[in-house]
């Protein structure tokens, strides 16, 4: 009886752990028609046409952005909707002080880099 307990236990915290490690992939119907148009033909266009630089991280990679109003307001407005496709992303904007850049960056577990470095190919120097 005791063995069957422990191979029960195994069993479901390995299918814990399993859920948890969900696979890299975006779930476009977590927005509504409207959203996903938005985030996909709008947002994420306008932010890989504006973005200034990549830089490489150990889990993932970071985008540099003018610190402007409308650039920020962009931004926010499409970590909204990634958050909902994207769960297994951290995201994290680090805005530099006087003014300076805004630095989106999207990390996570092993796997989320080149998830990133795939999905977002566009955002990435030719040859880089």
């Amino acid at each position: 009886m005791r063995s069957t307990l422990f191979v029960a236990a195994a069993l479901a915290a390995g299918l814990l752990a399993f859920a948890s490690d969900a696979a890299f992939a975006c779930n476009r119907m977590a927005l509504t028609p409207e959203a996903r148009r938005r985030h996909f033909d709008v947002l994420g266009p306008g932010l890989r046409a504006v973005h200034k630089t990549v830089r490489e991280l150990p889990n993932g990679y970071e985008f540099e952005f003018d610190g402007d109003a409308a650039t920020v307001q962009m931004l926010e407005e499409w970590i909204a909707g990634e958050r909902r496709c994207c769960p297994f992303f951290n995201i994290d904007l680090r805005f530099e002080h006087d003014n300076g850049s805004v630095w989106l960056s999207l990390t996570g577990r092993e796997g989320v880099k080149q998830f990133t470095r795939s999905d977002f190919a566009s955002w990435f120097p030719p040859g880089r």
